[in-house]
């Protein structure tokens, strides 16, 4: 429990990590060290430490690097980025918040400081994780008599001068989580969402580290802002010397504002840190293990109708998909979209959320009903948020639809988008949604959401509803839960344009990108469990020629691919010769052997040629593990470098053993120790590496360790 404190300067410590916070003089919190443990510090050392960080003041405030708050203020002369923007009719535009009140905790520092010129009142939380996470969260509450109209806020971590180096992602559809790297300048780089999600070009996460820092090496600090709407992030490193990484909501104009004695509340900031971005992610994944939402048990392996069959649903044909799922060793059958009134393609009936009796006179009970008795789970596609101007939805009620003052605006595949923060919209698809769940005993639901929100007004007043869709959408998916315990959600968003921290709180899967390629996804998974550990994202077993790139893959590629997280088949299986059949199932089953240690350990990654990729899941005791040798191109020199396995324990010896559920390396491509198997300390396989198997490109193969 936390107690008001008078001290000044405050030392958290936990999972190897030290935030040193200064809350002296009454002001906001001041990070003063972020970052490696610093050990036992006394009260003298801390406040020594606090001298050493202080710069040489000159004749101005202004221009000497002063430790700045995590919420920084013009009115304290800074001249970057403010924390908060906003204004009362034009007043209160550079708030001075003072006179704070801490009350401090082993883990946690809570501030509650004042502006009585601007009413404001500003609370802030800072708390260090048992993981070594940090968090941040600050609440503003309107203590004036008239609104004030918030633009935003942000929040701020430090970084040391040695941070010198910018890594964030990028992409676009069915090609998410690029990687970019550039050197740290002067002034600001700043990525923002303005379509009502992180988006398909989001960063996911934001980090800046000594220049070359790679997975194994290197320290590196990064945030992740826990919100599923608009958001911006920046890294700021101002001329006076002072290095930042900033995180908040990106309000649209004039589209919050905070009634008297109301508050808004930020989304919570995460940050992590490491020697390393294996290290950092891995602070990331234990954090999210931790939480009570997170997913128990054995993570179901599904088969997705999609890409197997799109919009042509046939009952019996899904009857007999289901059968072969079941055969399979699939324990979760996912109807996606096309079930519903009219749905016969993309172009109408969102939002009339009922079951179309002309392709399913029985309705859908009867799926259902054969599903669950095969002993599967029961899966479906909504997408909760959009609409078709013809449905007879949007017919029927068209000031539920989003106008930002010019009518619906631009249809982006055929879609507009429902506002969920009107009452009565709201509670139609809510109910809808509940009453098929009630129903046909949905155990899984996709919930995609597949249009930006660029002209998201509400219709009655034209006011930006951004923020307020989002709360609603979150609202819709808490009710559902609570109404059925036990209900599972997936995150799609044209695939992985809604990847956040915010929206994991209430689903239990995202989809990475709509791309099966395994070229393509291999790097877009890699990317995206910097954050997320394997058993959130879903990986699925695609086509031999991918739908999105035409890019034709080996069977072994696309399952070595998809082995590694919430597995998924999306072949159809009612066309699959006996052959391929076999050999996918081999593949399942070697996954359901293997998923306890692969949704569990730690994973690591080792740095690299640009064509070859070196990953692997070690168990928490080191006594185990799974790698992957990925060769993605053909390098000039050849062999390539020998396979270092990271993140074993250097004093236990492994046994190492191909892992082959698909077909065995040809004897020509193997190097002379794969016959048999080796047994060797962790620190050799680490330092001196494995020989390579002499692998075509868009090959991998696996191995398996066992503490011998």
């Amino acid at each position: 429990m936390g107690v008001e404190s008078e001290e000044t300067i405050v030392h958290l410590r936990r999972g190897e990590t030290s935030v040193v916070v200064d809350l002296g003089e009454g002001r906001l919190p001041r990070v003063l060290h972020w970052g490696s443990d610093l050990g036992e510090l006394s009260a003298g050392e801390l406040a020594q430490l606090r001298t050493i960080t202080r710069p040489t003041v000159g004749d101005s405030a202004v221009t000497y690097p002063q430790p700045v708050p995590v919420v920084p203020q013009l009115a304290e002369g800074w001249l970057g980025r403010p924390g908060i923007a906003g204004n009362r009719d034009g007043r209160a535009f550079a708030p001075l918040f003072r006179d704070a009140v801490n009350t401090v905790s082993a883990d946690s520092v809570r501030t509650v400081a004042a502006d009585p010129e601007s009413q404001l009142t500003l609370t802030v939380l800072l708390e260090l994780g048992a993981e070594g996470v940090l968090t941040l969260q600050a609440e503003l509450r309107n203590d004036g008599a008239e609104p004030y109209a918030l633009d935003g806020l942000e929040l701020a971590l430090p970084v040391p001068d040695t941070a010198d180096e910018l890594l964030d992602l990028t992409g676009r559809w069915a090609l998410e989580r690029v990687p970019q790297r550039h050197p740290f300048p002067l002034g600001t780089w700043l990525r923002e969402s303005r379509g009502g999600k992180p988006g398909l070009d989001h960063s996911t996460f934001f980090a800046v580290g000594a220049t070359g820092f790679g997975f194994e090496h290197g320290p590196v600090w990064a945030v992740h802002l826990g919100w599923s709407g608009n958001q911006v992030l920046a890294a700021e490193r101002m001329p006076a010397g002072t290095r930042h990484l900033r995180a908040g909501e990106l309000l649209l104009s004039g589209e919050l504002s905070i009634a008297p004695a109301e508050s808004y509340r930020s989304p919570v900031v995460y940050g992590s840190w490491g020697d390393g971005l294996n290290a950092l992610s891995d602070r990331f994944h234990r954090m999210i293990r931790a939480r009570s939402e997170h997913p128990s048990g054995l993570r179901p392996v599904l088969s997705n109708t999609w890409e197997a069959v799109y919009f042509d649903h046939n009952v019996e044909k899904l009857k007999a998909f289901a059968d072969r799922s079941a055969d399979l060793g699939v324990e979760r059958f996912v109807l996606d979209d096309g079930w519903f009134l009219g749905r016969r393609d993309d172009t109408s009936s969102l939002g009339d959320w009922e079951v179309d009796p002309e392709v399913w006179p029985q309705g859908l009970d009867g799926l259902a009903q054969h599903v669950h008795g095969l002993g599967l789970q029961f899966g479906l596609w909504f997408e909760p948020e959009m609409v078709n101007l013809d449905s007879e939805l949007a017919r029927a009620h068209p000031e539920w639809i989003f106008d930002g003052g010019h009518g619906p605006g631009l249809p982006s595949r055929y879609q507009h988008v429902l506002d969920l923060a009107h009452p009565e919209a709201f509670a139609q698809v809510l109910e809808r949604i509940s009453d098929l769940v009630e129903r046909l005993g949905i155990d899984f639901i996709k919930w995609d959401h597949n249009r930006s929100l660029t002209d998201a007004g509400h219709s009655d007043s034209g006011r930006a509803g951004v923020h307020d869709q989002v709360l609603a959408a979150y609202a819709m998916m808490d009710e559902l839960r609570r109404r059925h315990p036990g209900l599972e959600i997936e995150s799609c968003a044209s695939g992985g344009g809604r990847i956040d921290l915010g929206v994991l709180r209430r689903t239990d899967r995202v989809w990475p990108s709509d791309c099966n390629d395994p070229h393509d996804r291999i790097d877009i998974q890699r990317w995206t469990s910097v954050l997320l550990p394997p058993e959130l994202q879903g990986t699925h077993i695609g086509a031999e020629e991918s739908h999105t790139t035409h890019r034709v893959s080996t069977l072994d590629f696309r399952a070595s691919t998809a082995f590694w997280g919430n597995l998924g088949v999306e072949l159809d299986l009612t066309q699959t010769d006996p052959e391929t059949f076999e050999r996918v199932k081999g593949w399942v089953d070697a996954h359901k052997r293997f998923r306890p240690l692969l949704h569990s350990g730690r994973v690591v990654r080792a740095d690299t040629a640009p064509e070859i990729r070196v990953d692997g899941v070690v168990s928490q005791d080191r006594r185990e593990a799974v790698f992957s040798f990925t060769l993605l191109g053909r390098p000039a020199a050849w062999p390539p470098a020998r396979l270092r396995l990271p993140g074993l324990d250097p004093h236990r010896r492994y046994t190492v053993r191909l892992l082959a559920p698909g077909r065995e390396v040809p004897e020509g491509q193997q190097p002379p120790w794969l016959a048999d198997g080796i047994t060797l300390p962790g620190a050799v396989l680490d330092s001196v590496g494995l020989e390579a198997p002499s692998l075509d490109p868009d090959r991998t193969v696996l191995f398996h360790l066992v503490e011998a």
